[in-house]
């Protein structure tokens, strides 16, 4: 999770989503949970493979469809794509479709589960790839990639948490797995402070950080010392609590084994749930127990947050001064605010962020061939570092280093920063229960409705009963 005219916009109103029949949602469901032909055999045999080099293209006219959630690096896709493709493929118009945050996995899967999508490129959240793989909906483009992505020109970290299945235990990629998809957009966490009221230099542990918040908001009466993501949606409150965790030594299970109670709610677990409701969430503003990407960017806009942390991708508007109250220029703005990586603490993991690109097994011939083709041209070096200059966050490495990227906002400096430090969550099929579990009950922790132990114990335990119940082996993530 995750902006020039998509760096620009805070709030982007959501588009009306047509809600699918209660039989497709079903459907999707039942799919989804029981994981497909290939739940008791190899977990990748469903998926149809991608040829070697791009098929021959159609010279009629085309539209290219992808489908994402509703944020401004959406609109900056369909803007950079439109501008720059079509000077290669004038004949090809690209078209980014968008739903809210909240309705973006059920929007591409109940199509999925149906086996016809309206989507040619369906733009998923790393841990949506072994969903899509056991069931069939994606292709395999092992193939494709060895003969037209230089993947050494990544960090192998990014290129397996965007395309591969099963994910390497570690976060490096296994030479010998599969890859369903290529990087599209990198991100990470960035922490937002107010340089006017805590200083110039950013916290440098987690624990100075809450110390600062809290002399902060002592000292600015109206001003609340932190904002972050609370909200029991998509996977906001369980971002926050597995960014915690990890700074305090946490682990969100063990892979090998597939255990989570036990490991998820161990004495370090436990800490960094103490630390988030009983010394974190006291320093939120009233009424923010449902806040998510545009809530913590506004509070941050109107001198609201003394510190704030948010996903890099959906920072650029701040420094509009249209959408802010702390300067009438860009100038200005940047004069009281600052952009730093995540403090450390007993770790210094940051989470990962970011989605990838992946080819729809439904699409015609023609647009799989036509998405081939958009996925090998957007991969190129100098296309990467132009995506960057645009608004993009790249995942080559050569496009990262750049002058176009590093330049482009004081933020980019922090995600080049934080990429040796990432840490994702579960990549497994059964990864939408999981986070909707962990996400209900740290919202209900940061709310009052549960003690912190208990909502701890409670992920816990019921995480493990969906890993349980499903009869996978391994797993991979972290």
């Amino acid at each position: 999770m995750r902006h020039s005219k998509g760096r620009g916009r805070l709030s982007v109103p959501g588009r009306k989503v047509q809600l699918a029949t209660a039989a497709m949602l079903l459907l999707a469901t039942t799919v989804a949970a029981c994981g497909g032909d290939g739940q008791d055999g190899d977990p990748t045999a469903n998926a149809p493979k991608a040829p070697a080099a791009v098929p021959e293209l159609t010279t009629d006219p085309l539209t290219l469809s992808f489908v994402w959630f509703e944020w401004p690096p959406a609109k900056a896709l369909e803007t950079f794509a439109n501008e720059e493709y079509k000077k290669v493929r004038p004949n090809a118009t690209i078209k980014v479709n968008t739903v809210p945050n909240a309705n973006w996995h059920d929007a591409m899967f109940t199509q999925f589960a149906a086996r016809k999508t309206d989507f040619d490129i369906a733009i998923l959240d790393s841990q949506h790839i072994g969903e899509a793989v056991t069931n069939g909906n994606i292709l395999d483009l092992t193939d494709f990639v060895k003969n037209n992505i230089d993947v050494a020109a990544y960090d192998p970290y990014l290129l397996a948490a965007y395309g591969q299945f099963p994910q390497a235990e570690t976060g490096q990629r296994d030479e010998n797995a599969s890859l369903y998809g290529l990087p599209l957009l990198g991100d990470t966490w960035t922490m937002i402070y107010r340089k006017d009221l805590i200083g110039d230099k950013a916290p440098q542990t987690w624990d100075e950080m809450i110390s600062a918040a809290e002399k902060c908001q002592t000292e600015n009466p109206g001003v609340s010392g932190l904002a972050f993501h609370q909200a029991n949606g998509s996977d906001a409150a369980a971002v926050t609590y597995n960014t915690v965790n990890g700074v305090y030594g946490g682990n969100l299970w063990d892979a090998k084994t597939r255990k989570i109670d036990g490991v998820l709610n161990d004495a370090a677990g436990q800490e960094a749930m103490n630390v988030l409701v009983n010394k974190m969430k006291p320093l939120t503003a009233k009424g923010s127990g449902n806040w998510f990407i545009d809530e913590v960017n506004a509070a941050v806009a109107q001198g609201k947050a003394c510190i704030a942390f948010n996903w890099i991708a959906a920072s650029g508007g701040l420094l509009d001064p249209k959408q802010s109250t702390l300067g009438k220029t860009r100038e200005q703005i940047l004069g009281k605010l600052g952009f730093a990586t995540l403090p450390k603490q007993k770790t210094d993991l940051v989470p990962l962020g970011g989605m990838g690109m992946h080819v729809s097994a439904y699409s015609s011939a023609a647009n799989q061939a036509e998405a081939l083709n958009f996925m090998k041209w957007f991969e190129q070096a100098d296309i990467q570092k132009k995506w960057a200059a645009a608004g993009g966050v790249p995942s080559r490495t050569d496009a990262i280093q750049s002058p176009e990227f590093l330049e482009a906002g004081p933020f980019n400096k922090v995600y080049a920063e934080s990429v040796p430090r990432m840490r994702d969550m579960w990549n497994v099929p059964e990864y939408a229960r999981l986070v909707d579990i962990e996400n209900t009950n740290v919202n209900a922790a940061l709310n009052g409705a549960k003690e912190p132990k208990q909502a701890l114990d409670d992920i816990a335990k019921e995480q493990q009963g969906v890993l349980d119940s499903s009869g996978r082996k391994g797993g991979g993530g972290l």
